[in-house]
C-alpha cells in the first residue's frame, strides 16, 4: 500500500448488523462516506478513531499502523494522531475560546507543527471569538470552534461526524463556506460523514456509498455519482456534478455562462467572477432527451450527448440514462415509455435539454 493512502479493512459485526469494509482511500482531499441511516458510517468512523474496536481490524494512515488484528496492535484513540468533530461540539464550558484551543495545542506537544493555531484562528473566522465562553456561542459559531480545536492537535486526518446536522439550515449555509476553505487550503485528508447529498457535492472529492454495513461504491465524486448501478439513497434523487469554469455573463438576464469538459451552461448569476473554479449540480429529474436540436423551446440549455447505459428508475414506469456529453456524464430521469417510442438505446446520439442547473457553493 501507498505510503499517501488511509487503509481500513474492518469487521464488526453486531445484533442485525454487520460492518464489513474493505477501503483504500487517497490520504488527501475530502472523502464523504454517504448512504441512509444505519448504514454504518458512523460505526465506520468510529473505527478509525479507535472509538469501537472491530473484531477483524486493518487501519493505517500514511504508512502507520493503527491498528492490524492479525498483529495484535491496537492503538487507543487518545494515541491516534487524529482530530474528530462531533455533530455536537463537546467544547469545555469552564474554557474560553483560547483555552478550548491552548488545551488541543498542548496535546500536541512535542508533534511537529504542520498548522499553527494563529493561522486556524484566521482560517476558521474565529478571532473576535476567543474570550468567548461555549455557552456565549451561535451554533454555527461553536461548531467552528470545535474544528479549530480538532486541527490544532496537528492530527494526519480529521474526522467529522455529521458535523452540521444540529444545526438548522441558515447556520448550515453559514458553516460550509469555512468548511470549503479548509478543503482548499489545509492539506490534511477529512473523512466527512453525511448523509446530505447537498454537503457531497459542494465538499467532497472522493465518495464512499455504505449500505447495511457494506461498501456499494467507492471513488472519485463525479464519477461515483454518475453511475447508475447503484441502490438509490433514500430522500436523493440522482444528480451529476460538473467541474466548470465561468467564462461570462448576461447582466441584462441575470445570467452566468459556465464551460465544462461537454460545453457550456446557463445559470442564474451568483456573482462569481469569471475564470473562477465552479462545481454545477444538475439533477436527473432536470434532464430530458431529444432526438434532434429542439425548435422554438425555452429551454435555454441544450447538448449533443450520447446514451452510455440505461437503467430501471426505481419505479416500472422509470428509466435512467446516463449520458456522455464529451469527456462529462449527464443522468437523466425518463419514462420507460419515452425511451421505447424513441428507439433509445446505449450508443444513441441525442440532445440533452437541461431544464435547470444549480451552482455548488
Amino acid at each position: 500500500m501507498s505510503a499517501d493512502q488511509i487503509e481500513a479493512r474492518l469487521r464488526l459485526p453486531r445484533e442485525g448488523f454487520t460492518l464489513d469494509v474493505d477501503l483504500r482511500l487517497p490520504a488527501q482531499g475530502v472523502t464523504a462516506l454517504f448512504g441512509p441511516s444505519g448504514s454504518g458510517k458512523t460505526t465506520l468512523l468510529r473505527c478509525v478513531a479507535g472509538l469501537e474496536r472491530a473484531a477483524e481490524a486493518r487501519v493505517v494512515v500514511n504508512g502507520a499502523a493503527w491498528e492490524d488484528s492479525a498483529r495484535g496492535v491496537f492503538l487507543p484513540a487518545w494515541q491516534r494522531p487524529l482530530g474528530y468533530v462531533f455533530q455536537e461540539a463537546s467544547l469545555f464550558d469552564h474554557l474560553d475560546v483560547s483555552g478550548n484551543l491552548a488545551f488541543a495545542a498542548k496535546r500536541a506537544a512535542g508533534t511537529p507543527a504542520g498548522i499553527d493555531v494563529p493561522g486556524l484562528v484566521r482560517l476558521l473566522g474565529i478571532g473576535e471569538l476567543l474570550d468567548r465562553r461555549p455557552h456565549q456561542l451561535s451554533g454555527g459559531e461553536r461548531q467552528r470552534v470545535a474544528i479549530a480545536r480538532a486541527l490544532a492537535t496537528q492530527p494526519r486526518i480529521l474526522l467529522l461526524d455529521e458535523p452540521l446536522a444540529a444545526l438548522d439550515a441558515p447556520r448550515r449555509q453559514e458553516i460550509l463556506p469555512w468548511l470549503e476553505r479548509l478543503r482548499d487550503e489545509l492539506r490534511i485528508p477529512m473523512l466527512y460523514v453525511t448523509h446530505s447529498g447537498d454537503e457531497v457535492a459542494r465538499l467532497a472529492d472522493h465518495l464512499v456509498l455504505l449500505d447495511a454495513g457494506r461498501v456499494r461504491a467507492a471513488g472519485p465524486l463525479a464519477e461515483t455519482l454518475a453511475r447508475i448501478d447503484l441502490p438509490a439513497v433514500p430522500g436523493e434523487e440522482p444528480a451529476a456534478l460538473l467541474h466548470a469554469t465561468v467564462i461570462g455573463r448576461d447582466a441584462r438576464w441575470q445570467l452566468a455562462q459556465a464551460r465544462f469538459e461537454g460545453g457550456v451552461l446557463w445559470l442564474p448569476d451568483a456573482g462569481h467572477a469569471v475564470g473562477h473554479a465552479v462545481r454545477v449540480r444538475v439533477l436527473a429529474r432536470d434532464v430530458s432527451v431529444a432526438l434532434a436540436p429542439p425548435q422554438g423551446s425555452s429551454i435555454q440549455n441544450v447538448l449533443a450527448c450520447t446514451v452510455r447505459a440505461i437503467a430501471q428508475g426505481g419505479h416500472p414506469s422509470q428509466a435512467l440514462l446516463q449520458l456522455a456529453c464529451g469527456d462529462s456524464v449527464l443522468l437523466a430521469r425518463v419514462t420507460a415509455r419515452s425511451v421505447d417510442q424513441l428507439g433509445l438505446a446505449v450508443g444513441t446520439a441525442a440532445w440533452a435539454q437541461v431544464k435547470s442547473a444549480a451552482w455548488v457553493g
